[in-house]
């Protein structure tokens, strides 16, 4: 069985994860745009934040700014892919090489411990409230203040032909749409809510690390995939909504893994299991799609 604190610490880890699977589902299927940045710009937000906090920052604007700093991760990113012709998936893998020097130039060293810092939860903390439920709370109204921020984004005339952009670029251009900068305003919004998720990160955990960027972009791809396969996706506000599911289920899955005894896993075994998560979300729409033309016939 899973403890409450266990569960609760997996709702937090889906939270924070579901603002990565919104910057994935903004650059994998808004924009058809394999993006790796996440990998760096994920570590990048925690950095800025942390440093900035322990300066004596406002840890509100420190994470402000951790969004920022993403935000110009992305742009770097879609600029070399939009300006310089350089492959999407190379000019991502070049900037998540460079942010990794970047991450440790900004803090100085390869960790920094908010320890006995003001953070965005240290008002919620002298509320009367169960401290493994202070995250959680926090990290639902912002998550839900980034989800309603999105969905009337994408929704608007400028979301519409970012949408245009992903899916047929040349007939975009041909009706006058400029899909040079809305590339380079896509992907850098989506690796903005990744330093954001970052940064609060860093402040739920009371450290930022160099290496914590590890892995996010499959943390992501295993949220999209998996929210795609279990939700309808018809209208953008459920296709977002079930990047957020996906992300909750997929933390709550490697929770129960980890605390049942009867799987013996540890957690050394964390990848595998990322590993398999991830496949059975691939590979169930498919399953689901031959039961269909299978009872169709």
């Amino acid at each position: 069985m899973v403890s409450a604190i266990a569960f609760f610490g997996a709702i937090e880890s889906g939270l924070l994860f579901g603002l990565v699977a919104f910057g994935v589902f903004i650059a994998f299927r808004v924009l058809d745009f394999p993006d790796l940045t996440v990998d760096g710009s994920f570590p990048l937000g925690a950095a800025v934040a942390a440093t900035l906090i322990v300066s004596g920052w406002n840890p509100w604007v420190a994470t402000a700014m951790a969004m920022v700093a993403g935000c110009m991760a992305g742009a770097l990113t879609a600029w070399l892919n939009v300006r310089l012709q350089i492959m999407n998936l190379l000019a991502s893998i070049l900037t998540m090489i460079a942010l990794y020097s970047i991450n440790l130039r900004i803090m100085g060293k390869p960790n920094v411990a908010l320890l006995g810092d003001e953070t965005v939860l240290t008002p919620w903390e002298e509320l009367d409230i169960a401290f493994y439920l202070i995250s959680p709370i926090l990290l639902t109204l912002v998550v839900l203040v980034v989800y309603f921020l999105l969905v009337r984004f994408m929704t608007s005339e400028t979301g519409l032909a970012m949408r245009a952009t992903g899916v047929n670029a040349k007939m975009a251009r041909a009706n006058g749409v400029h899909t040079g900068r809305l590339t380079i305003m896509g992907v850098a919004l989506a690796n903005g809510l990744v330093g954001l998720a970052g940064a609060l990160f860093a402040q739920t955990q009371g450290t930022a690390d160099v290496t914590m960027g590890v892995g996010t972009i499959v943390v992501g791809l295993a949220a999209v995939i998996g929210g795609e396969a279990i939700m309808s996706t018809r209208t953008i506000a459920r296709w977002l909504f079930a990047c957020l599911i996906g992300a909750i289920l997929y933390r709550l899955a490697i929770a129960v893994a980890l605390n049942t005894d009867a799987l013996g896993l540890q957690a050394q075994d964390l990848n595998l299991i990322t590993a398999v998560l991830v496949t059975l979300a691939i590979v169930m729409p498919r399953m689901k799609q031959l039961k269909r033309s299978g009872g169709a016939a």
